[in-house]
């Protein structure tokens, strides 16, 4: 049951990326793609500010004894963001979104099949590339 959760909060983690992507590519189209991106992460930062004020339970402190590369996270948040945005506002949500899933799944198979960033090794094998493959046909199809 407690899987079943993760999966439908990912899922719903997914949908609101696709609204986001949405409404961030109309706001770009009003006031610039990287001023929309700039807002979203004020806001986003806002927000995050007072959950975590209210809730959150780490050590915010300890930012400065983590590894350099564990920070880079914050920048290609803004990457991934503004190229969303721009992508967005060029040739649609449904699109970019597709492409956008293609490629965390080809990096995310890579990460797991190397081990790298810490994440547990997950050897490549011939169900994930049918994925892989089955997600480039669902680009195509949603062109």
């Amino acid at each position: 049951m407690r899987k079943v959760l993760i999966y439908l909060a990912a899922i719903i983690a997914g949908m609101s990326l696709s609204i986001e992507a949405a409404i961030g590519g109309a706001l770009g189209e009003h006031v610039g793609e990287l001023e929309s991106t700039y807002y979203i992460f004020i806001i986003g930062a806002m927000a995050t500010f007072l959950v975590t004020l209210f809730f959150g339970k780490g050590n915010l402190g300890a930012i400065f004894t983590v590894p350099k590369w564990n920070l880079l996270g914050g920048l290609l948040g803004v990457v991934y963001l503004a190229l969303l945005v721009i992508s967005v506002t060029l040739i649609g949500v449904g699109i970019s979104i597709t492409a956008v899933i293609i490629g965390q799944i080809v990096i995310s198979i890579i990460i797991e099949h190397f081990g790298l960033l810490g994440s547990p090794k997950i050897k490549f094998n011939v169900n994930r590339l049918v994925a892989v493959v089955l997600l480039t046909v669902s680009f195509f199809l949603v062109l």
